[in-house]
């Protein structure tokens, strides 16, 4: 997560969650979640730096998954280079882009997305980017799989961007190419950090000034083993989350976003980010419940 202190004005805890029977239901392998993060925040991928040798290790793996998982390249080969300077430095990212072809509304697209890159190696030490962020990309394939046998209403961009630890430089760059009208995009789903919180509490940005979507999101039934609040958005005193991650851009163009996330904690941009400090219990209910606020939306016409 890139983030930005800023500092404005009460968590909203949504009501509705108070049965256990819509995550109950099998709507992805827990096991292959649990793979995936433990895979990309091995030491395998050397904390998958934008431009390092674990981060084109990173991008082959994504684009395997996102294959082996029946999801078309949006771009050639699913990939979207661009370069940008950071701090009088040179950098060549690379965007992973698939696509999903919406049943009832192709025209209309939903940008599913997480940032890939990480810390990468310092001085010596790999931060392997557990929680920040193999978390949100294991979790891209979790939708990819549901998918499968829930084909998307309307037509779905998973997109796993570089590069967001150096200023969201990846989601900025697929926001001003032309691959798609960004008057065609409904909405963003961002997911930065889902996968630990010492209080069960998965919080959702984006919904408190968006009427549809704070209605849709309050009157579901996701979890009662978690808490999904509506915060960190300017409104209630708590840390402004709406320009920390890869949403924000979409945020600007007055695209409708939703970011899911957790509080800092002890390990955030350290190397102690590691599989071994993700609560998994905790991890496979906050996708499950990511997975059933989208399929709510989906199932309207935004």
């Amino acid at each position: 997560m890139f983030k930005v202190f800023l500092f404005l004005l009460l968590a909203i805890p949504i009501g509705a969650f108070t049965q256990d029977k819509a995550c109950d239901t099998v709507l992805f392998s827990e096991t292959n979640l649990l793979k995936h993060i433990k895979s990309l925040s091995s030491d395998t991928f050397e904390g998958r730096r934008t431009g390092s040798q674990g981060g084109l290790k990173a991008q082959k793996y994504i684009i395997n998954q996102l294959y082996s998982l029946g999801v078309v390249p949006l771009v050639t080969d699913y990939k979207q280079p661009f370069r940008f300077i950071e701090k009088g430095k040179h950098y060549k990212g690379m965007n992973i882009l698939g696509f999903i072809k919406g049943t009832d509304f192709p025209d209309d697209y939903i940008v599913i997305s997480a940032h890939y890159d990480h810390e990468g190696v310092k001085q010596g030490e790999i931060f392997n980017g557990a929680d920040d962020n193999a978390s949100g990309v294991s979790a891209l394939f979790s939708f990819a799989e549901y998918f499968r046998s829930h084909p998307p209403k309307h037509s779905i961009i998973i997109a796993a961007f570089d590069a967001e630890e150096l200023g969201l430089q990846g989601s900025k760059y697929f926001l001003k190419s032309t691959i798609l009208n960004a008057k065609d995009v409904i909405l963003n789903i961002n997911m930065d950090m889902i996968s630990r919180s010492d209080d069960n509490e998965l919080y959702v940005v984006g919904a408190s000034d968006n009427k549809m979507l704070k209605a849709t999101i309050q009157g579901g039934m996701y979890s009662s083993k978690i808490k999904l609040l509506i915060g960190h958005d300017g409104y209630d005193g708590l840390e402004n989350w709406i320009y920390s991650s890869d949403h924000a851009g979409f945020y600007k163009k007055g695209i409708p976003f939703l970011y899911f996330g957790v509080e800092d904690h002890e390990d955030y941009h350290e190397p102690t980010d590691t599989f071994e400090n993700i609560h998994p219990e905790f991890y496979i209910e906050a996708v499950k419940t990511i997975i059933l606020v989208f399929n709510r939306i989906d199932n309207r016409k935004i």
